[in-house]
């Protein structure tokens, strides 16, 4: 794979609410006194400098404030498509919260992980359970938010040594209160009042801050956004408490391979070199620099002094607003920031960041076998205009025939092999480029580690020896014009961090284009990075489970990770460094027959408008097929994504079948990877996953060769038998993913509440156990059989017209020629009815043994999702998650400090109506975390009737917004619309339902819903609580449980004695 996904960013607490201030427009004086201080304060600006796609409706402008600050202002004229709703393009808030109104306050209003992901089946379970955002309204009278971002070059490579992971607790402090708004909350608060999120995180040498919000309330935000760079409180009580706030962030990854990996990349590192340090910060960094007498708040408020000014700062403000509006908000709100110059920090280093000639051994928590190799290359910030480096991943990283990752993967060594320049700030930092190699080893790869490298070196060989070839550039260079030109929108804070980070280090011009283009064909650069590429200048490191204990174990003192370093013989490093051949299967690959040259939009050559253009319209109904169509006239981009869902005969009937169907899937995934792969470099996706008894396969992208690619998938899965030894690899790494299953504890109690509640649901220990006896003739005797009926269910969307996409289901129907699945040999999900009045509970012991925190998740049952009701009962969950997510968030995690992980939202479950608290922690057992929940809901309904009117409606104005947010790209919108199809709703404007329901909800419905489902008198609030607890904590501790509580201990018992709701998907 090209490139090494983005990591290893330390990310502070997600929020996502909505707000609240009451609109006064400003006089024209008012207007033209701003204008006249933006002119003064403003010294520098330009409309014409950024280079954007033809297909961009955009307005961008850079300028410079006499303090230094660099903003970009961005016009997105789709934020008011009806023009901004007063005369100059000015809207006022007024000055204060309408609770601080009304205590006659006179202040002003306006103001990272990671993680691989498990790979479990289960999890596909509760991927598949219909939870649904909130938002993506898919109709008329969509809106898009405005959104804010603000990147400051200063990040953990300028941590003290005797106070690490100070940066990123100075990111977590700015969040705690300015002097103009002193309260802790203030900026969460007005966001969550008014649809709005925010989010922050730090990197290696910046950190940013983002944040979007509904769109009338732009300036508000921007206020007491401001104040982060202009006079935060820094209070001492509240650094002791967010003290703990970053201990906790840090037990979140402490059971993490990947960022153990790179904690031991930087232990080992040279004394004194920048990558050094531990950059998280916990409880034991920052306190014990305390004990040893270090002022922290002095040091917090140093690195502020140092760092913070104008300087070092850039923004990105995304508006509907004008240009001259925006400036002249950015020039009255940030014109306080402190002056200083626009001299980034610099880190002097000296020799290498690791010894050569050294391997690592690093013990891995969960049952992996990787190599990864890294090579130090100079840093390439100034040649971002040749890429370079990503034409080496290109092929480094290629995955089709003649690849590395194909040469490995026929020897049975490798199942998968990733390569390039991380996304993430220590690998692409002003010191260096750090370019990494991936490969995921079967157990046979695990003993031929030296052997894999020395091919690595043979294909390093064949790039030295065929020299760097300009149609392989010219190929990335169309591809990345093609991305350029027809880019997909992104949510509206994401885009603005992602331009604040790039004007860090790119030309204001080139903030957008930076990313995609490949415009000088450089081959002598080429050669020089590839001298880079020595056996001298790579460091090896292998995760996996250790085979026999070692004396030479070590420590890494920060995630108490066990390693051994190993010198590599240099006999070895002789014959990596000139290898005496290459081997014939290793070359070149060849060029890509999937870049498309069509780029025509269709809608732009109907002469009328299409029917029903705003919903999909069922084109095919047959016994085989049910095939949806919408032709896109939205985004007007020259892609198209087409989803289906296979229903395979007996897929889901047995454990045994199920096992068998998984790995007919994956051994298919195996077979077709080098097709999908060549047609994803050209930006043609293919997905194939299993849901249940269902196939489900996505091919997305740009549509020019998407019948084509879909043909020859086709092709090979109507016929498809697995060899042997795919079918041993294949099953190796079944079994391994099956093993790993449940070790991070959200996913874990996850896992357990739909194991409860679910009445077909395999346990995967069981699986486990059925998977070992399982053998290829199984296999190839039960996948004819599973052929042999289906059902199939599609959705075409997007640029292509009824005859191309009806040109497609045949595509199907001919490959797929078998007899129709009747429905009821379908698999249908039930979900089990908690009886009246039900307290359950389930008791489980983390699945990690060396796994701290523990996860309360504090499930109420609703209703099913019929009936006329259910709209309502829809919105008066969301708007019940609107009021409370952000006053629990507060009180558990910000004062109590239960843990970092607080949190509460709707949950549905194969269209059952339910309601979740969730806490996770490493310091507090599950019974107190509980309590602390339970105590929590009981102060709701006082919350709940002293929340003023205005309020209130500040809240329902906020999800309002969300529920008729405009999908920001295709993709967005076509899974919205799947969500709809596979959930056999088929009610594709739910939201603006949702919306218009919205409306007429008072107060009191909001009070008479928690009433009726969360408050225990009721008969309706049924609960079923499951408690995760942590290998520090005693099961035992439950000495007293109340008479209401029912305990599950013998679930299949539980599940057998027990009633369900009919399906409905």
């Amino acid at each position: 794979m090209f490139k090494i996904a983005a990591a290893f960013r330390i990310v502070s607490p997600s929020f996502q609410k909505p707000l609240s201030l009451g609109i006064t427009f400003s006089p024209q004086t008012q207007r033209k006194k701003e204008r006249e201080t933006m002119v003064a304060l403003c010294v520098s600006r330009s409309d014409d400098v950024v280079i954007k796609s033809p297909n961009d409706k955009r307005l961008y402008r850079v300028i410079e404030l006499e303090n230094g600050l660099c903003a970009l202002l961005v016009h997105d004229p789709e934020i008011y498509p009806d023009g901004v709703p007063d005369e100059s393009g000015t809207v006022e808030y007024s000055e204060n919260d309408v609770e601080e109104e009304e205590d006659d306050d006179d202040d002003d209003d306006d103001d990272e992980e990671e993680e691989e992901d498990d790979e479990e089946g289960e999890e596909e379970e509760e991927n598949s359970e219909g939870e649904e955002e909130k938002g993506k309204g898919g109709a008329s009278l969509q809106t898009k938010k405005a959104a804010a971002a603000m990147c400051v070059a200063m990040g953990s490579f300028s941590d003290p040594a005797e106070a690490q992971g100070l940066a990123h607790f100075l990111e977590h402090m700015l969040f705690m209160g300015s002097e103009e708004f002193p309260d802790e909350n203030e900026y969460d608060s007005f966001l969550s009042k008014h649809g709005g999120s925010s989010n922050a995180y730090t990197e290696a040498e910046h950190t940013c801050y983002h944040f979007e919000v509904k769109r009338e309330f732009l300036k508000g935000a921007l206020r007491r956004f401001s104040q982060f760079f202009v006079s935060p409180l820094m209070k001492s009580e509240a650094m002791e408490r967010e003290v703990l706030a970053v201990d906790s962030e840090f037990n979140q990854v402490l059971q993490s391979d990947a960022c153990r990996l790179q904690q031991l990349q930087c232990h080992t590192s040279g004394p004194g070199h920048p990558f050094n340090r531990f950059s998280w910060g916990n409880k034991k960094s920052l306190v014990d620099a305390m004990e040893k007498g270090i002022n922290l708040r002095e040091h917090i408020l140093k690195l502020y002094r140092d760092y913070y000014h104008g300087g070092l700062m850039k923004l990105v403000v995304i508006g509907g607003e004008p240009l001259d509006v925006l400036e002249s908000w950015v020039t009255e709100l940030f014109a306080k920031v402190r002056k200083g110059p626009q001299t980034k920090p610099k880190f002097q280093v000296e020799g290498p960041i690791w010894k050569a000639g050294l391997l690592y051994r690093l013990e891995a928590v969960k049952d992996v076998n990787i190599l990864d190799l890294t090579w130090t290359l100079p840093c390439l910030h100034q040649d971002y205009l040749k890429k370079s480096e990503d034409y080496l991943a290109h092929l480094l990283g290629h995955e089709g025939k003649g690849s590395l990752h194909s040469f490995l993967k026929a020897r049975g060594l490798a199942t998968s092999l990733s390569a390039g320049v991380g996304d993430e700030g220590m690998h692409r930092s002003s010191l260096a480029y750090i370019f990494g190699m991936s490969i995921h080893l079967t157990d046979y790869g695990l003993e031929k580690i030296f052997d894999i490298i020395g091919f690595v070196y043979q294909y390093l060989k064949l790039l030295r020896e065929v020299p760097p070839q300009q149609w392989i550039f010219k190929e990335l260079q169309d591809i990345g014009n093609m991305e350029f030109r027809f880019a997909e929108e992104q949510p509206q804070d994401d885009y603005a961090a992602e331009l604040a980070e790039n004007l860090l280090v790119f030309p204001a011009e080139n903030v957008i284009y930076c990313d995609y283009v490949y415009k000088i064909w450089d081959e002598k650069a080429i050669k020089h990075l590839l001298q880079f590429f020595t056996p001298e200048n790579m460091r090896i490191d292998v995760v996996s489970k250790p085979s026999v204990k070692s004396q030479d174990l070590q420590c890494e003192p920060w995630f108490g990770s066990s390693y051994i370093e190993e010198a590599i013989p240099l006999s070895l490093i002789e014959i990596w460094r000139d290898p005496s051949e290459v081997d014939v299967s290793l070359h070149m690959p060849s060029k890509n027959e999937f870049v498309p040259s069509d780029f025509s939009i269709r809608a732009d050559n109907l002469d009328h408008d299409p029917v029903n253009a705003s919903f999909p319209r069922c084109i095919i109904d047959e016994p085989l097929m049910k095939f949806w169509y919408k032709l896109d006239s939205t985004f007007k981009v020259p892609r198209a994504n087409t989803y289906f869902r296979i229903y395979l005969k007996e897929g889901y009937a047995s454990m045994k079948s199920f096992l068998m169907t998984e790995l007919f899937i994956l051994l298919l995934k195996d077979e077709l990877n080098e097709i999908i792969y060549q047609a994803s470099v050209a930006k043609l996706e293919t997905s194939i996953s299993l849901v249940s008894d269902k196939l489900e396969l996505k091919v997305y992208g740009f549509n020019e060769k998407l019948p084509a690619l879909l043909s020859k998938v086709l092709v090979i899965a109507k016929s498809f038998l697995p060899s042997d030894d795919r079918f041993k690899v294949i099953k190796e790494d079944l079994e391994r993913n099956l093993k790993n299953a449940n070790m991070k504890p959200l996913s874990h109690s996850s896992y357990l509440r739909l194991q409860v509640l679910c009445k077909s649901f395999y346990d995967v220990e069981e699986k486990q156990c059925v998977l070992s006896d399982l053998s290829l003739a199984d296999l190839n005797a039960f996948i004819p059989e599973l052929r042999s009926q289906l059902y199939i269910e599609a959705l075409c969307h997007g640029n292509l017209l009824q005859e191309e996409a009806i040109n497609l289901s045949n595509i199907i129907r001919n490959n797929l020629s078998v007899q129709p699945l009747p429905v009821n040999m379908r698999h249908e999900e039930h979900v089990m009815c908690l009886p009246s009045s039900a307290n359950l509970v389930r008791d489980v012991n983390v699945k990690n043994k060396s796994e701290t925190n523990s996860v309360v998740e504090l499930y109420f049952q609703i209703e099913p999702e019929v009936g006329l009701d259910s709209i309502k009962l829809k919105a008066l969950a969301d708007l019940f998650d609107e009021i409370v997510e952000e006053p629990l968030f507060n009180q558990l995690r910000t004062k109590e400090q239960l843990g970092y992980v607080v949190e509460c939202s709707p949950r549905v479950t194969y269209r059952i109506n339910g309601f979740c608290f969730i806490v996770q922690s490493s310091k507090y057992n599950p019974v107190y975390l509980l309590g602390r929940i339970e105590n929590f809901i009981n102060g709701l309904e006082e919350l709940l009737e002293g929340l003023d009117d205005a309020s209130f409606e500040n809240y329902k104005s906020g999800l309002e917004a969300k529920l008729l947010e405009k999908d920001p790209s295709l993709q967005y919108e076509t899974n919205r619309l799947w969500n709809q199809i596979t959930d056999k709703r088929y009610v594709f404007d739910s939201s603006l339902k949702e919306a218009e329901k919205l409306k007429s909800i008072h107060k009191s419905d909001v009070i008479n819903w928690f009433r009726t489902y969360l408050q225990q008198s009721s008969p309706k609030c049924r609960r079923l609580t499951i408690r995760l607890w942590g290998c520090n904590i005693d099961l035992k501790e439950v000495e007293t449980r109340p008479d209401s509580e029912q305990v599950i201990t013998d679930i299949t018992a539980f599940k057998v004695s027990s009633e369900y709701y009919p399906s409905l998907c």
